[in-house]
């Protein structure tokens, strides 16, 4: 499983990195830390376009903990 802490990050930052790992780690189990709306609707979009499961468990605040899965 793959781990990032994008929280501080301006988008488009989040949605960049998550591609990164997305690329480097093809089928992996991704958890990505964000802490803003923006940042997770953008984020969820990339991974859908992806084929990319998503499951959104909110924190604090705006931040939240996004799961993204590989499809089978």
């Amino acid at each position: 499983m793959i781990d990032l802490d994008l929280r501080g990050l301006s988008c488009p930052i989040p949605v960049v990195k998550t591609k990164q790992a997305i690329d480097k780690f093809p089928g992996e189990t991704i958890t990505i830390l964000l802490e803003t709306a923006v940042a997770r609707e953008n984020v969820s979009r990339l991974a859908a376009s992806r084929k990319y499961s998503v499951q959104v468990k909110a924190l604090a605040q705006e931040q939240c903990r996004l799961l993204l899965t590989p499809a089978a």
